[in-house]
């Protein structure tokens, strides 16, 4: 099948930015909650994905504010913080986003908080490689819905959704979007239409399946 649009997650496909963001949300926490103990590194790699409100309810639960305002305060300084101090890009990611920007148009759709998306741009310029992108903190919708929109919006007839997680799939397959399993990121994948170790095999794959 030859894809005339590649949608791609985030966190877990692109970056991993759990140990800036487990830092960010320390600093909130103490600095502005006067809590103790803020989420471990794992604690933050475990909500990779989750919707802000699973999030919130997951990890903030308890601690004496509504968890939502929490998470809220937590995720607007993070996108300032991820701004300048980012997270880890994959290895092959750029050359990777370089190569199939030329040959399709390339989105980006999320479950994270408004600006984050931003943050990623800023920190990687990698803005110039996406026509559009779409996050749940934007839109206040689910994921599946989110990419159903970008393909509306862009008449795509064939896309296919580039991710790391089941969740990932779930909402691919929802959209009724074919799912690539990023399979170095946070997760595991059920029936993948094919699965990628390193972001440049991405490259590869699609070339295969447009033959």
């Amino acid at each position: 099948m030859k894809f005339d649009g590649i949608i791609f997650d985030l966190d877990g496909t692109l970056w991993d930015s759990c140990r800036s963001v487990a830092e960010s949300w320390r600093l909130t926490l103490t600095q502005r909650f006067g809590v103790k103990e803020a989420p471990s590194l794992s604690e933050i790699q475990s909500i990779m994905g989750m919707t802000a409100s699973e999030i919130a309810h997951t990890l903030f639960t308890g601690i004496g504010e509504d968890p939502a305002y929490i998470f809220d305060i937590c995720g607007k300084e993070e996108c300032d913080y991820l701004s300048t101090h980012g997270g880890i890009v994959y290895p092959g990611v750029e050359e990777m986003l370089q190569a199939l920007s030329s040959r399709h148009p390339l989105f980006l759709v999320s479950n994270c908080q408004d600006g984050y998306i931003e943050s990623f741009f800023r920190f990687t310029g990698f803005q110039q490689y996406f026509t559009d992108y779409e996050c749940e903190g934007r839109s206040k919708k689910p994921k599946a819905e989110n990419i159903r929109d970008v393909i509306t919006r862009h008449q795509l007839a064939t896309p296919v959704y580039i991710g790391d997680t089941e969740m990932d799939e779930a909402s691919a397959t929802l959209a009724g979007c074919p799912f690539i399993h990023a399979a170095y990121g946070f997760g595991s994948a059920k029936e993948p239409l094919a699965t990628i170790k390193t972001p440049l095999e991405l490259v590869k794959v699609l070339d295969q399946e447009s033959n």
